[in-house]
C-alpha cells in the first residue's frame, strides 16, 4: 500500500486551517518546523488544559484527499489544509493503518502513526453545521468510525513536498488506531 503527498501545510499560529506551502520540513521528535503544534510535549490547546507536559503524539496530522471528496459530495467545499492537516495524501488508506506503522515520505522523512484524530466542533465552526458529523460514521457493528485523519510523530527529519511518494512499513504486531 503506497500513496502520494498531494499537499503540505503549516501555520505558526493556533488557527484551524493551515496555509498550503511548497514544502514543509519535518524535524525528528518535534513535528513540522514552524507549525504551532510542533514540540516534544503536547501543543494542542485542548490537550494543554488536560494534560500539560504529556508527550506530543500529535506532531503531524495527515488526511486522505478522498475524505475531501466525500465532504464535497455532502455539500462541504474543503481544500487541502482547511481541516488543519499538515499533509494531504492520496491512494493510501490512512484509517486502516495500525498504530506504529511507519510512513516514509520523500527521500528522508519517516513518521510513526500514533492514532486517529478525533473530529472536534471546530469543523462545524469553520465549514458549517453538519460538517463534523460528515467526518463520522458507524461501522457494520455500530462502532464509531472517525474519518478525520491520523496523527503521527516524526522519527526522522526531512523535507516533504507535493508529489512525494509515501511507503508504509508495517509493525510486527498490529494494534488498531484509537483517538490520540
Amino acid at each position: 500500500m503506497d500513496g502520494q503527498v498531494i499537499a503540505v501545510a503549516r501555520d505558526d499560529r493556533h488557527r484551524f486551517a493551515k496555509q498550503i506551502r511548497a514544502s514543509i520540513c519535518l524535524i525528528a521528535g518535534l513535528g513540522v518546523e514552524g507549525d504551532a503544534h510542533a514540540g516534544e510535549t503536547v501543543q494542542h490547546r485542548s490537550r494543554l488544559e488536560r494534560t500539560p507536559g504529556a508527550a506530543n503524539l500529535r506532531q503531524v496530522h495527515l488526511i486522505h484527499v478522498e475524505l475531501l471528496g466525500e465532504l464535497a459530495a455532502k455539500g462541504f467545499e474543503v481544500s487541502p489544509g482547511e481541516l488543519g492537516e499538515n499533509i494531504t495524501t492520496a491512494g493510501l488508506d490512512l484509517l486502516s493503518l495500525p498504530r506504529g506503522a511507519r510512513l516514509r515520505l520523500g527521500a528522508e522523512a519517516i513518521l510513526e502513526v500514533t492514532g486517529l484524530r478525533n473530529p472536534c466542533r471546530q469543523i462545524d465552526d469553520n465549514l458549517g453545521d453538519g460538517a463534523r458529523a460528515a467526518t463520522l460514521e458507524r461501522g457494520p457493528k455500530g462502532a464509531l468510525v472517525r474519518k478525520a485523519g491520523v496523527m503521527a510523530i516524526v522519527l526522522q527529519s526531512g523535507e516533504v513536498k507535493p508529489g512525494d511518494m509515501i511507503t508504509v512499513d508495517w509493525p510486527a504486531t498490529e494494534q488498531p488506531l484509537e483517538p490520540v
